[in-house]
């Protein structure tokens, strides 16, 4: 009897053992679920709390619904960040709508081999979470003086299906002066018209970009600046016009 009493314990220990040892197995796995590696804090510090990141070590991740958290005319009349169209500007039929907007970037961005033209929609993200376009519209052509007074004094305007994007710098981006505005899809960040120092870049190359120090890059990282040349005098800046420096990450919407 006793010695039956001391094999259904023994049975017993090995048993809760195996339990122990599974449970144990499974928390640990669940700590390293490709997507929840810390997030560089150069993003994390950057971008607003309407944006979500994630990051894989290698890649960072950004969501967000691209609203504006600023005033703009496109909001309609029924919304409290509604303003106005400034005179002298229209604005498109339809009001701005929620998105689904993700882009994932390399954390340390490389040149690429081959210079790839940036094309129509989603180039990159604001740190509102508003998408960035390049100087281009539909059909591929330069942005004209009809469609110069679409845009609100964010430099953005909406298009087909409300998608509310900027084309040029503005009050709420950059407005002559070194701030960070975005990141674009190659994982390069993209600043205003100036330089850290507070001087105009004088030798950007063909794709509107320069290494040096920044205050988000200390040590140094190619970037892009937005054009400092006035857009047929409309007071628009370009953000960015032709190629990328790095190779594109994904953006869906």
């Amino acid at each position: 009897m006793k010695k039956s009493n001391i094999i259904i314990a023994a049975i017993s220990i090995i048993t809760l053992s195996i339990a122990t040892y599974s449970c144990s197995s499974s928390d640990d796995s669940t700590t390293t679920v490709e997507g929840t590696a810390d997030v560089p804090a150069v993003f994390s510090t950057n971008y607003k709390s309407a944006v979500t990141l994630s990051s894989t070590g290698t890649t960072v991740t950004m969501k967000s619904n691209g609203t504006p958290d600023h005033v703009t005319p496109y909001w309609g009349s029924g919304n409290s960040l509604y303003e106005e169209q400034t005179t002298g500007q229209v604005v498109n039929p339809g009001n701005l709508q929620s998105q689904v907007f993700v882009m994932t970037i390399p954390v340390n961005p490389v040149e690429a081999s081959s210079k790839e033209e940036t094309s129509l929609g989603p180039i990159g993200m604001a740190l509102n979470g508003v998408a960035i376009y390049n100087d281009r519209e539909g059909g591929n052509v330069p942005v004209d003086a009809g469609t110069l007074k679409s845009f609100d004094r964010a430099g953005a305007h909406s298009g087909p299906g409300g998608l509310y994007h900027y084309h040029f710098n503005g009050d709420f981006t950059s407005d002559d002066d070194a701030k960070l505005i975005g990141w674009l899809r190659d994982g390069f960040p993209i600043y205003g018209r100036k330089d850290k120092d507070g001087s105009y870049p004088s030798a950007l190359d063909s794709n509107g970009g320069h290494t040096g120090a920044t205050v988000e890059y200390p040590n140094g990282i190619y970037h892009y600046h937005c054009s400092n040349v006035n857009y047929m005098d409309s007071g628009f800046y370009v953000l960015k016009a032709g190629s990328y420096y790095g190779t594109k990450g994904t953006f869906t919407f």
